[in-house]
């Protein structure tokens, strides 16, 4: 027998020492008065003195970060919410068979005590505990002192563990629900509604990319899991809601990496009679007050570097390639990123828009660490945007980059029906080409945009690497709590228990 499933054999018969003393070893209600958390808060403060003045009652509940016996007493720390408070248990403040359970404790247990709070002799912020009871049952083993849980894999695998083991791991996401509630609540402060659109769609829109196929039986058609909901919320700005957003999870069927999963939030919002101007005046405002709701502060750490919220510097994408070129000597000039044959010289992609974005995430994207927009794109790679008036073969939009990543994706909308019926056989002609990403044609859409459309601006927003930026996070996976992974093996649990019923055969 492994050292894993002796552990397991011992812990599965202390469940029955424990139900002998007339507990039961698992579901059941606790009524606590404080959490760890709240303790910690209100009462660190006070001195020996002031507690023993005033005698605080407090009934809390825990997971048993530490135990230490001596004898006829004993502490313990019990840790919840990311946060652990010391009890003390001496025999003759209990009753024999509260103390009995006390003996039968395992790190990782669950219980519930109630007593008087008090500080011991080095001072230490406790509870004297004045009766306990059992909740809940560990049968695996708990990381060495909870700290031992390194294994970036198993962390990502074993969330749950994860969020014992390591206390700032819960932080992070709870960081990530601030910027959630921040996000909704500037955007519902600004007459925006939040709507929910179709996760199952009959055609894909809204992005370049790959998407996961599914299929509906009773009507027997293949369906795809969204990878943006762009075109349906347009659809309600068409149908006279003016400004609607949606939290949405999203699928792309692409590579996984530091700054890629393949399922995804986003925050999607669209606002009538605005444009892409108007709305990079409220990106700035939206990451800046989301930054000081999430961590206090618009400047953040972030790796080597900080990264200012409430400073965002703006380039057209021409003027990025200019200003971080790095290829050779000579710096090229407006004329330059202006002339096909020179972006020629530097991309192999089929047309000068695509050159020069190409041109861009090579030699500028990288160096984008400070918040930074980038604006003015090529029609050919922005086929829902609508065209520049000044260059009609560039659009009205913008990203937001920080850290070296993309975080945002914006553009005044394009509302001409017949122009966005040309940009969809455009980009059907990339697909031709071998682009299995380029956009398909929607015909709905198209009519839709035939009722009119007013002018809108559209945008979105990434919150996972917002998530990354706010939490000093270098990969996508720290962020989400459960990460596509590889399967695993058989874990085998089920087996073993079912063993250890069975007297171990």
């Amino acid at each position: 027998m492994s050292i894993e499933n002796e552990l397991l054999a011992q812990r599965y018969a202390r469940i029955a020492e424990v139900e002998k003393l007339g507990y039961r070893s698992y579901g059941q209600r606790f009524d606590f008065t404080h959490t760890i958390p709240q303790i910690l808060k209100d009462f660190s403060p006070r001195t020996a003195e002031e507690l023993a003045g005033t005698r605080v009652e407090v009934k809390i509940t825990g997971r048993i970060f530490t135990i230490r016996r001596m004898g006829k007493a004993g502490f313990a720390h019990l840790m919840q919410l990311g946060e652990k408070l010391q009890i003390y248990i001496k025999k003759d403040a209990v009753t024999e068979r509260e103390f009995a359970l006390y003996q039968l404790l395992d790190l990782g247990d669950i219980i519930g005590v109630w007593g008087y709070l008090f500080r011991t002799r080095t001072g230490e912020l406790s509870v004297h505990v004045e009766g306990l009871t059992f909740l809940s049952k560990t049968l695996l083993s708990m990381p060495e002192k909870f700290h031992g849980l390194e294994d970036v894999e198993l962390r990502y695998r074993q969330r749950y563990l994860d969020l014992i083991a390591n206390p700032d791991v819960m932080n992070v996401f709870r960081v990530r629900a601030r910027i959630i509630s921040s996000l909704r609540r500037q955007l519902e402060s600004r007459g925006f509604v939040e709507v929910e659109t179709p996760m199952m769609q009959p055609l894909y829109g809204g992005a370049a990319a790959r998407p996961f196929v599914t299929h509906h039986n009773t009507l027997d058609i293949d369906l795809y899991l969204r990878i943006a909901p762009e075109l349906y919320l347009k659809r309600l700005i068409v149908g006279g809601l003016e400004r609607v957003y949606e939290i949405n999870r999203n699928f792309r069927n692409e590579g996984i990496s530091t700054q890629h999963n393949p399922e995804f939030t986003m925050l999607e919002f669209y606002q009538a009679y605005t444009d892409y101007l108007g709305l990079m005046d409220l990106s700035v405002e939206l990451l800046r007050e989301t930054a000081i709701d999430a961590t206090g502060a618009p400047a953040v750490k972030y790796g080597e570097v900080t990264l200012d919220f409430s400073r965002i510097r703006r380039f057209t994408i021409r003027e990025a390639v200019i200003e971080f070129w790095k290829e050779d000597l000579t710096r090229p000039s407006t004329d330059n990123v202006r002339d096909p044959e020179w972006l020629a010289r530097y991309s192999h992609r089929h047309t000068p828009g695509e050159q020069l974005v190409e041109i861009f995430e090579r030699v500028a994207e990288s160096h984008l660490i400070e918040p930074t927009i980038i604006h003015e794109y090529p029609v050919e790679t922005s086929p829902l945007s609508k065209n520049n008036p000044a260059d009609p073969a560039f659009v009205d939009r913008f990203e937001i980059y920080a850290a070296g990543m993309e975080i945002g994706n914006a553009y005044t909308e394009l509302n001409d029906p017949q122009e966005q019926r040309r940009r969809f056989e455009m980009q059907l002609g990339m697909r031709e080409r071998g682009d299995d990403e380029a956009h398909q044609m929607d015909e709905d859409y198209v009519r839709a945009l035939c009722y009119g459309m007013p002018p809108t601006g559209g945008e979105g927003i990434g919150i996972d690497r917002l998530a990354m930026l706010l939490t000093n996070r270098q990969s996508i996976r720290d962020v989400i709590l459960f990460p596509l992974l590889r399967p695993e093996g058989p874990i085998g649990i089920a087996g073993e228990l079912r063993a250890l019923e069975n007297g171990g055969k």
